[in-house]
């Protein structure tokens, strides 16, 4: 079901009941000014990382051409490659932490009093951006940095290659938080054998895999084993799980998978499509509402 709504009827937690979406296009700062006091029970984000360049990903995809074919597949067959799209954007700031600081120190407001905040950054900027996370909810509300390591992507000789991304965990109340380490089950194409039962602060996971199912095309794509444990460890469900830097909707997905509530936000209008036809049921037909501030909003009943 799609419908029009301004931002001051989204729903608190527990409010309603199934598994609830809201994608919404516009500004994230915006749109957090908006929201309540402690309305989300976990926060993740995944912001840009400042890297200097256009973060772009190309779709293709192969047609079986025994005559104008340009590679070789399966069994020596000759496939045509066929360019579906791409999806780009700056990833350049010339004061990052001024960019962010400001929607930090709202997420902070809208966290619920026993919430947690993830914080999804590289070796680039996260020694600058913990410094701020630590003024604006304190160094006693840092509770781990995790380290996500993986094995693809590019090398380089020049230096040990930067083989890891690094999340920020701070909770809103020192000691009281949402931490279900039962649910933390050993994610898939963890590194067999290296660590034993997974519950520790480096987690092994591959990126998501270019042909794989999981992969929608979006330049940035986190994998979803990734977010499925911040969503079931750090949260219950029927609680709200936001992501104002959406991105490809994979926090959204973790949460439906999981019975959680989620609002997501994203000002590129190829990823709030992306998020919409991911997320969205099968009949769900195509429209665009829009709202008082020209925000595009979706909202689908139960997903899975």
């Amino acid at each position: 079901m799609i419908w029009r709504c301004s931002l001051k009827q989204v729903p608190h937690s527990g409010a309603y009941d199934g598994v609830m979406g809201l994608i919404i296009l516009g500004d994230n700062l915006d749109v957090l000014r908006r929201l309540p006091d402690g309305f989300a029970r976990l926060i993740y984000i995944d912001p840009p990382f400042n890297t200097g360049k256009v973060q772009s990903r190309t779709q293709i995809k192969t047609v079986q051409d025994d005559i104008g074919g340009d590679r070789i597949g399966f069994a020596g067959r000759s496939y045509r490659t066929e360019k579906l799209g791409t999806s780009a954007y700056s990833d350049t700031f010339d004061d990052f932490i001024g960019f962010l600081r400001p929607r930090i120190e709202e997420a902070y407001r809208v966290l619920a009093p026993t919430g947690s905040f993830f914080f999804h950054i590289d070796y680039r900027e996260v020694h600058y951006c913990k410094v701020m996370l630590d003024e604006i909810f304190g160094r006693n509300c840092f509770q781990n940095e995790i380290i996500w390591a993986y094995d693809y992507g590019a090398r380089t000789k020049k230096r040990w290659p930067a083989k890891h991304d690094n999340i920020l965990w701070y909770s809103k109340d020192p000691e009281r938080y949402t931490f279900n380490l039962d649910e933390c089950d050993r994610i898939a194409y963890m590194a067999p054998g290296l660590v034993g039962p997974e519950k520790a602060d480096v987690w092994w996971h591959t990126i998501v895999p270019t042909n794989g199912k999981e992969r929608t095309g979006y330049a940035t794509q986190k994998p979803l084993g990734i977010l499925e444990r911040i969503v079931k460890v750090h949260s219950n469900p029927g609680e709200v799980v936001l992501d104002f830097f959406a991105g490809s909707g994979t926090t959204g997905e973790a949460a439906a998978r999981h019975g959680r509530d989620y609002l997501l936000v994203d000002s590129n209008p190829q990823a709030v499509e992306l998020m919409r036809k991911r997320l969205s049921l099968p009949e769900v037909r195509d429209a665009k509402d829009e709202i008082d501030s020209e925000i595009a909003v979706d909202r689908q009943a139960r997903l899975f």
